[in-house]
């Protein structure tokens, strides 16, 4: 149940601000039909944090319980710097709209995950936790909990949420846990 939690709440912190989060906004704007965009996030994010858990849970099996440590650790205070670089959202991003709303929303939002920094929070939290399922749900569902108030309000709620406030809590959380993995936090998960 940790890795649920800690996995969706970080998600949905770093996400607030993010580029997919501005391309949520932008769809909601363009399409105005909330209900394709939430379904073509919700199956993008499956897949691509599913894929990225995977990743992690792969990644446990190579290397070490002391070399791990160390990556995780370093990874999260990675984490923690970039969550506090903000995002630009590349207007590509957005371009789609001959695939129609849903899979506008679907290749727009799976490509823009590529790499983002939920993406490699997916990969370390698979592999700090080692519960790819509990991951993948948290992941996913801190990215629905960031992003479906994005599509259904819009603008009516972009400009009233304190977005460095908001990273500055997520980068102080993997802080933490970079910290706490560095210090054998997960010596009783075998890391």
């Amino acid at each position: 149940m940790e890795a649920f939690l800690v996995s969706t709440g970080i998600v949905a912190l770093a996400e607030i601000g993010d580029k997919t989060q501005l391309l949520a906004f932008i769809l909601a704007a363009k399409f105005r039909k909330p209900v394709p965009i939430i379904i073509g996030i919700l199956i993008a994010t499956l897949a691509n944090h599913g894929f990225a858990g995977a990743v992690g849970a792969w990644v446990t099996t190579l290397l070490g319980p002391e070399t791990l440590r160390w990556v995780l650790g370093v990874s999260f205070i990675g984490m923690a710097i970039w969550t506090l670089v903000p995002d630009k959202l590349d207007e590509d991003d957005a371009k789609l709209a001959q695939l129609g709303v849903f899979g506008t929303t679907l290749v727009a939002f799976f490509l823009a995950e590529m790499g983002d920094k939920t993406q490699i929070a997916t990969i370390a939290l698979a592999a700090q936790y080692q519960s790819l399922a509990m991951v993948v749900a948290g992941t996913t569902l801190g990215m629905m909990l960031a992003n479906v108030p994005a599509v259904i309000l819009g603008d009516r709620i972009a400009n009233r949420i304190p977005v460095r406030l908001v990273h500055g809590i997520a980068a102080a959380i993997f802080a933490v846990l970079g910290v706490a993995t560095l210090l054998g936090a997960g010596e009783s998960l075998g890391f």
